[in-house]
């Protein structure tokens, strides 16, 4: 091979090296710059989560969350000093009011991003996490508006922790660990903590969902017991405790004959009485769309052969429901 031929490979390796936008140098420092923007932003919803059980993130707490060195971990609190987006007070690191918005933004996308994944790609509960991970970062506000609007302003995710709003309010929740409620009192299950994993996948195995109404049936060092008052469900007690409960306000308590519009019998008529909390984003949406709201009558009608779907007679328009829609709507059979 001649001298001028590996002058011209010579010239295309420093061409596809060096050329802006495309060449592998620049690539490189597109990668890097994301990198580092993305571990900026894990470390703000850091501080953001700390700040929220009303104490501060501390270097080691930060290296610890995100696996790095101390060394390096030092190195990016320097950098997030600079940026003006936290403030070191003696072993303390707090948010400036600008770290905390962007927090917000982070965590507003993370929350968004796990409702439409439960809701719409029907993804399993214990991997949506790490897939809303992946998605939250390089979401602007104007996207996340949109995505907002189109779940329906959701006002929680599928743990029930609180969304942020576009304004940056976070909604104050007052919790109570399932541990901590008195026994055979009726409670509403509102958050159900996903870490650890091990403890988040126990629950989920044993049926209980966000929204569910229970009732302690027994506690005791080695169990809890719980009843939604068809099935019963048992969880150790350190399981139990990453499950919240609150009272069921009087206003939204069900009456007694209220029961899933799946079960109403052929040509009887009933009252819809609420959606299921669990009926959230599109679906909820798309159940309003329909007149399916708190007092409209609606009966079966059309029996299908097969069972599903089923025609419900609503508003004076047939719509057809599937069994795991129909059961997602609470209704009270009427005369």
């Amino acid at each position: 091979m001649n001298l001028t031929i590996w002058i011209f490979l010579l010239l295309i390796l420093v061409l596809a090296i060096l050329m802006p936008r495309i060449g592998l140098l620049a690539l490189y420092r597109t990668w890097r710059a994301v990198q580092e923007r993305e571990q900026v932003e894990d470390a703000l919803k850091h501080l953001l989560d700390r700040q929220g059980q009303g104490r501060h993130a501390s270097p080691e707490s930060l290296a610890g969350n995100l696996n790095l060195p101390r060394v390096k971990a030092t190195r990016l609190i320097a950098d997030m000093e600079s940026q003006k987006l936290l403030e070191t007070r003696g072993s303390e690191l707090h948010l400036t009011s600008d770290g905390e918005r962007w927090a917000l933004h982070i965590v507003r996308a993370h929350r968004l991003w796990e409702r439409y994944l439960a809701d719409e790609a029907r993804m399993p509960l214990n991997q949506i996490h790490g897939e809303a991970h992946r998605r939250e970062h390089n979401f602007t506000e104007a996207q996340l508006d949109e995505l907002d609007a189109a779940l329906g302003h959701p006002a929680r995710d599928p743990h029930g922790d609180p969304i942020p709003t576009r304004e940056g309010k976070m909604p104050s929740d007052e919790l109570t660990p399932l541990t901590a409620w008195q026994a055979d009192c009726p409670a509403r299950i509102v958050h159900i903590e996903d870490e650890p994993a091990i403890a988040y996948e126990q629950i989920l195995a044993t049926g209980l969902r966000l929204g569910q109404t229970i009732r302690i049936l027994e506690r005791t060092p080695q169990r809890v017991v719980l009843s939604d008052g068809e099935n019963e469900y048992r969880l150790a007690p350190t399981v139990a405790a990453n499950v919240s409960v609150s009272p069921l306000p009087a206003s939204e308590t069900l009456p007694m004959e209220a029961i899933p519009l799946g079960e109403l019998k052929y040509d009887q008529h009933a009252e819809i009485v609420s959606l299921d909390e669990a009926v959230q984003g599109f679906t909820r949406r798309r159940f309003l769309d329909l007149g399916l709201t708190p007092g409209t009558l609606i009966y079966p009608e059309l029996q299908n052969f097969f069972g599903d779907p089923r025609a419900y007679r609503v508003r004076g328009t047939l719509i057809a429901l599937r069994k795991e829609q129909a059961v997602q709507i609470w209704v009270k059979p009427v005369n």
